[in-house]
């Protein structure tokens, strides 16, 4: 395997020790010769992850329900996925229980015996981190995010999503797959702004390109296959969430651009439909951020109240899709606040 080179890094944290006990584990008990499965150690899921691969490439991706996460669902929203390198796995987010964790890292397990040397997360929000249990506990990869991740920890209370209380939330909404024993797992590696992983005969580029949707942002580029993990700067289909402190709209539509730029053949979004037509995933997202911001830029400059702009607003285009109900107000809102802080700020003399 060849080093990992971080590029333009001004922060790389020194790997973690790792368990003694990884390897023997694994030998022991992952998966026997003949492809037979173990007992989950982690309460079992009951609808079967959805995994597709990427045409002619050796690339997974595990589809997620385009809702939020429930027990209809079993925490299963967010989308994730792996590259098969001729010399071990890569894979992208991890899901949102440990259950779905291990459930994805058995999926990997039947197609493939390669080592899996490292795990990326596209951002530290609870639906694409808790899976990273199971990894944790069960190989000896290398967890890697972009090093704002850092900020989020158990009993912090961070602008973007406060970790314990999410965490006690989810205890009660996705309870047996998220409970008393499910933590927040930190990474071993971070990076500042551009981080590559060389491994075998794939070259994966790591972006940062946040803070948009969250603070730790990042997109995974693979090559020369020309696949691109998004993360939830791209969500396909579906309402993004927004109404957190630590969203930039403005930096998102500008992180929309670089992706654009980069051109894929195919797209993994954060969440909604993978494509093959990544321009038209893209401007599903950048369109809504757009729709947003133009009618809540009317309703701050025509002094408005939000609930009668609200409500006056055109949202037909979006009402029927998933999350519209449970996310759209609050975007609004969140946006109504943001355009009447920066008209506040513009009149001072």
């Amino acid at each position: 395997m060849r080093a990992v080179a971080a590029i333009g890094s001004n922060s790389c944290r020194a790997l973690q020790v790792k368990r003694l006990l990884t390897a023997a584990w694994l030998g022991a008990c992952m998966v026997s010769a003949a492809g037979a499965q173990i007992a989950s150690p982690y309460p079992p899921i009951t609808i079967p992850l959805k995994l597709d691969q990427v045409p002619g490439r050796p690339i997974w991706v595990s589809t997620g329900s385009p809702g939020i996460p429930g027990k209809d669902n079993e925490g299963n929203t967010s989308n994730a996925g792996f590259v098969v390198t001729s010399d071990g796995v890569v894979v992208f987010d991890a899901l949102g229980t440990p259950s779905l964790g291990w459930a994805l890292l058995q999926e990997i397990r039947k197609l493939t015996d390669k080592k899996i040397r490292y795990v990326v997360a596209s951002h530290y929000h609870a639906d694409h981190i808790y899976g990273l249990q199971a990894f944790r506990d069960h190989t000896d990869a290398t967890i890697v995010a972009q090093e704002r991740s850092g900020e989020y920890r158990d009993n912090d209370g961070i602008a973007d999503e406060k970790a314990s209380q999410r965490l006690d939330q989810r205890r009660g909404a996705l309870f047996p797959w998220v409970d008393g024993n499910t933590r927040v797992v930190q990474p071993d590696v971070t990076f500042r702004d551009r981080m590559t992983i060389a491994l075998g005969d794939r070259r994966l580029t790591l972006l940062y390109a946040g803070p948009g949707h969250s603070s730790s942002d990042l997109m995974m580029m693979v090559e020369p296959d020309g696949v691109l993990f998004a993360g939830d700067l791209v969500q396909n289909g579906r309402i993004p969430f927004m109404n957190s402190d630590d969203v930039s709209t403005v930096q998102w539509l500008d992180a929309l651009i670089e992706v654009e730029k980069l051109d894929p053949k195919f797209i993994v979004p954060g969440h909604g439909r993978t494509s093959t037509e990544a321009k038209q995933a893209i401007a599903f997202t950048r369109d809504y951020i757009e729709h947003l911001r133009n009618t809540m830029a009317v309703a701050v400059q025509n002094w408005t109240d939000f609930d009668v702009a609200y409500s006056q607003a055109d949202w037909s285009k979006y009402r029927d899709m998933p999350a519209f109900s449970t996310n759209n107000r609050g975007n609004a809102y969140r946006i109504f606040l943001e355009l009447e802080q920066s008209q506040f700020k513009a009149d001072k003399p």
